[in-house]
């Protein structure tokens, strides 16, 4: 009912029924029959239809409008009164005007009465914004987004336990004794206070993963043996799904339906998938030009320094500590200060399963203390850092200013998706809206440059804008909700100020555009069309829910364009024509071209950039070369049988 929505309190609210003559007396019965049974009450309360108006002006002025119906001789079928006695509750009404719809050509006929009242159809394409809440068009009336963020966030189930250092097997105080927050993105309160590492504790780590190395069991057992750990350290986990899902949620902000049965699924799958590489690890025989036996060994590189951000806190553990540690290495690793929670409760696992002490030690802490003194430290073998551009410029210098340890790169991206003029438009926005809003669009392969052709540009904007207005935004642990909050204020700032520079730019924003909600770091899904290249919106990355939708013509353009900048991580193509596919794929300066297909983040996969999104390779195969170093052996033959 088009004309109650929001307690009536809406600019496109249906508030003149036109009715044909013929039905008018059926429907006048049957809609106050409908307001008879709506439900009014606090809009807290499950079932609720109808809250209070939103003030006491409001209130007033709308029973003044009342009394003028009835004072001016319409016929008051039901309502008209205070509702309760507290409040600014107004019982739904209904004020039919008699001969009120003679000869409009707008009238509509329709077929069956039922449909007319309960279904009358709205063109609502356009989001609404009151009080904070996002409402979208869904065909058949007007529905609105999950109201969570603006209910009482969930209770998490799960109790944090684990907010130390983990260093040489033990869970320690920082030696400074200080502690540093990680909040709640649903609300901005505190989660916990999580001891703060500095430079004085890498000092105390990395010695630890050093004698782990260099005296300890860990490199020196069977590389079965190895494996077996790994193995149970993935079945704890798995065992432990509810409550490692709990925690990515509470302390990222990403939904725990998707921790929970996408990504903790992956790290160990991941995790068994390196179980199976460690036994299978090995250099060389080498034919040579004399009496020479000439093999190569693959060895461990000693201690590696990780470093990992706050999008994919359990993921990006596991790229990092998996082949490091199926190659024999020992691991220091440092956790964004935003999402500290996850690794060490998965690492007290690790422990469980069998893992050494010294082999895997975590210190929580800020990126300029912790992160730079790992960069830089002179018994750091190997570097390896996921996170933006700047900060991985930073860290590659540290690392060459002091000992010139190698360092793997997993940078940011401007991703391309192309959606080519063949492709079946439902099935692309579908695709494309996913490769943008996963994981509230702070991924770094985000298909953040929508190219789509102009012969169906418009006809893709306009599914686009509706896919983007039925996305469910709300608390991360409440069913259903498919997008939570952003990770913290900085970055939630950070958005809002890219979502005004492409309004300032010129670009026409379609819908969404604003914070979602009161409390919490909420935003609405928001798309863009009309986007030139060099707006910000089409160069930066956002790392949100901001898709920009840019127009092309034909192939060698959109290569040109997609090409077009200093990053190099991911693309997608959505095409039904193979040539166009295989051109295209191979046209592209990207690590990875998904097909018809986005994010698809399997363990054989290798993942990394091209340009400024790094190098090295995460995943797969590749990456086990990240953590081994290539030793020749040759050994003089003297009067071999054969060579």
């Amino acid at each position: 009912m088009i004309w109650f929505y929001l307690q009536g309190q809406c600019c496109c609210a249906g508030s003149r029924t036109f009715v044909h003559e013929r039905v008018y007396d059926e429907f006048v019965e049957k809609g106050e029959a409908r307001a008879l049974k709506r439900v009014v009450g606090d809009p807290f309360r499950k079932g609720v239809e109808q809250g209070p108006r939103v003030d006491s002006e409001q209130f007033d002025k709308i029973l003044k409008y009342i009394r003028s119906g009835v004072d001016g001789g319409a016929t008051l079928e039901t309502g008209g009164q205070r509702f309760g006695s507290s409040g600014y509750y107004i019982q739904p009404t209904r004020h039919p005007r008699e001969g009120g719809v003679g000869g409009d050509s707008r009238w509509r006929r329709y077929v069956e009465v039922e449909y007319a009242f309960d279904m009358i159809k709205t063109d609502f394409d356009n989001q609404l914004h009151n009080s904070g809440t996002y409402y979208s068009g869904r065909g058949t009336g007007i529905s609105k987004f999950s109201t969570a963020a603006l209910e009482e966030p969930i209770t998490p189930p799960v109790k944090v336990e684990l907010t130390k250092l983990l260093i040489n097997g033990q869970f320690v105080d920082a030696a400074s004794g200080k502690t540093f927050p990680t909040l709640d993105p649903r609300t901005g309160q505190l989660i916990a206070n999580v001891a703060e590492g500095d430079i004085e504790d890498v000092n105390r780590a990395v010695p630890a993963a050093r004698k782990a190395f260099d005296e300890g069991p860990w490199p020196r057992m069977t590389a079965y043996q190895r494996s077996k750990i790994l193995l149970r350290f993935a079945d704890l986990v798995e065992k432990h799904t509810d409550e490692i899902a709990a925690l990515e949620a509470w302390d990222n902000g990403k939904p725990y339906e998707q921790a929970a049965s996408v990504e903790i699924p992956l790290f160990v799958r991941l995790f068994r998938y390196y179980a199976g590489w460690a036994d299978k690890i090995h250099g060389l025989t080498l034919q040579a030009d004399g009496p020479h036996h000439v093999q190569t060994l693959h060895e461990p590189i000693g201690v590696a320094g990780q470093i990992i951000p706050w999008n994919f806190p359990l993921l990006m553990y596991s790229w990092k500590v998996g082949p490091a540690l199926a190659c024999g290495n020992t691991v220091v690793l440092k956790t964004a200060e935003q999402t500290p929670l996850s690794a060490l409760y998965v690492s007290k696992l690790f422990h469980e399963a069998g893992l050494p002490p010294g082999v895997l030690n975590i210190v929580s802490g800020y990126g300029p203390r912790v992160g730079a003194a790992l960069a830089s430290h002179m018994d750091v073998d190997k570097l390896a850092f996921t996170g933006s551009t700047n900060t991985g410029q930073i860290v590659l210098g540290l690392a060459a200013k002091s000992n010139l340890k190698p360092v793997t790169l997993e940078l940011g991206g401007k991703s391309p998706f192309i959606v080519c003029e063949d492709a079946n438009v439902d099935e692309a926005v579908d695709l494309a809206h996913d490769a943008l809003f996963f994981n509230q669009g702070q991924c770094c392969c985000a298909g953040s440059r929508t190219f789509v052709h102009e012969r169906v540009y418009d006809q893709f904007v306009e599914k686009a804008k509706a896919r983007a207005l039925k996305r469910v935004v709300g608390d991360p642990f409440r069913k259903g909700v498919e997008q939570g909050p952003q990770v913290d204020s900085k970055q939630f700032d950070k958005i809002l100020k890219y979502i005004r520079s492409g309004v300032d730019g010129g670009a026409t924003l379609e819908t969404g555009g604003q914070r979602f909600g009161s409390n919490g770091y909420y935003i609405q899904p928001t798309v863009f069309s009309n986007v030139q290249d060099d707006m910000l919106i089409a160069t930066d990355e956002i790392f949100g829910p901001v898709q920009t939708i840019l127009k092309f013509k034909d192939i060698n353009e959109v290569i040109r364009r997609a090409n077009a900048t200093h990053f190099g991580l991911a693309a997608g193509v959505f095409t039904q024509n193979l040539d166009t596919a295989n051109t295209l794929t191979r046209a592209l300066k990207a690590g990875t071209v998904w097909i018809n297909c986005f994010d698809v983040f399997d363990a054989a996969i290798p993942l990394g950039g091209y340009k400024m999104s790094g190098h090295g390779r995460e995943k797969g195969i590749y990456s086990l070369s990240n953590y081994l170093q290539v030793k020749a052996v040759v050994t003089h033959l003297k009067n071999p049988a054969w060579l």
